[in-house]
């Protein structure tokens, strides 16, 4: 039977990106918690017998109406939200990131713990297929040793859009909206991070929106990581280079950018470029996308020997690199994690 999930906030995470992987994925929405008229009345006609409900408590009392809750509210809530699903012991999937700060992460965390409660949080990225195809080449040894891992996040959007994420101060902002997943992408590929470097602004909003991360991992892979959403000419999506040669993802999701010529007569499915100099050569996409996260939630909830999608505590690891940069950028200088 598939699982039927009860799924809090129905904006543009809840709807657009939870619901719609979990339908890709044959699951079935069965409770939404929303205020707002206007998303009660796209959640009654996305999933047509749907319970709607203004808040959680009115969903939690409703136990037996679905299987798995996902939180899907804003970053200031993830910690109330997460605890009040865990005292109620329903499994639940936490959208990114899973607070505010990693005080507030370990605290969510802390909370499922002692309740048993299980639950995983919404990396999604680990399942794009530029991610899937670079963990291939680097587990083939086709870049040689990696010294470098570059990934930029960066948009033309001069005139930013009215919503939580650009405008509160408590959880918006690039660094907490697009750093997770950079972050999370560079330590599942080179592992952890022992020191980070950070420069910041505020460019057209009130929280920045400008962001320069650098991670120095363990075993002495840089990662240089970009936000923006200032960028008239966005950089390569994706630049890796090591001693055996370089990868490099010149777009991403169909940004616009200057880069994009390179891709002029590449092969159906390609990911991205194996370079060598002027030399280079297609590499083909390797299979995956973001409904396989809920695949794996699903096997994980019905499979004992299923693995976590995403284990919390490397969430938790991704919070505690967040904060060194705030504390990194703030004060110019390198800093420990």
């Amino acid at each position: 039977m598939a699982l039927r999930l009860g799924i809090v906030g129905y904006g543009g995470a809840g709807r657009q990106i939870h619901a719609n992987l979990a339908r890709e994925a044959g699951m079935t929405v069965t409770a939404v918690v929303t205020r707002d008229p206007g998303r009660r009345v796209q959640a009654a006609g996305d999933w047509p017998g749907a319970k709607l409900h203004d808040d959680l408590a009115g969903m939690l009392d409703d136990r037996g109406a679905y299987d798995l809750v996902v939180i899907a509210s804003p970053t200031a809530m993830h910690v109330e939200h997460a605890a009040a699903v865990a005292a109620a012991g329903v499994p639940f999937v936490l959208d990114k990131p899973i607070g505010v700060d990693a005080a507030e992460a370990r605290r969510v965390l802390a909370a499922a713990t002692d309740a048993g409660t299980p639950f995983t949080v919404f990396h999604n990225r680990r399942w794009d297929p530029e991610q899937l195809t670079l963990q291939a080449l680097v587990r083939r040894g086709d870049l040689g040793d990696v010294h470098t891992f570059e990934r930029r996040w960066e948009r033309w959007r001069p005139v930013p859009r009215q919503r939580w994420k650009e405008r509160d101060p408590k959880g918006g902002g690039l660094l907490l909206d697009l750093g997770p997943h950079l972050v999370d992408s560079a330590t599942q590929l080179f592992g952890r991070v022992e020191a980070v470097y950070a420069e910041m602004r505020a460019l057209t909003t009130p929280v920045e929106d400008d962001v320069f991360l650098v991670l120095h991992h363990a075993d002495h892979v840089v990662s240089r990581l970009w936000a923006g959403s200032l960028v008239g000419a966005p950089g390569p999506r994706t630049r890796v280079l090591g001693t055996g040669g370089a990868f490099v993802v010149t777009t991403f999701e169909g940004d616009a950018s200057p880069f994009e010529v390179l891709d002029e007569g590449a092969p159906d499915g390609t990911a991205g470029w194996l370079t060598h100099g002027r030399e280079r050569t297609p590499v083909p996409a390797a299979p995956g996308g973001h409904a396989d996260f809920y695949r794996a939630v699903e096997a994980w909830l019905t499979d004992d020997d299923a693995p976590v999608p995403v284990d919390p505590a490397d969430a938790v690891r991704t919070a505690e690199v967040l904060d060194a940069a705030r504390v990194a950028a703030r004060e110019g200088r390198i800093v420990d994690v």
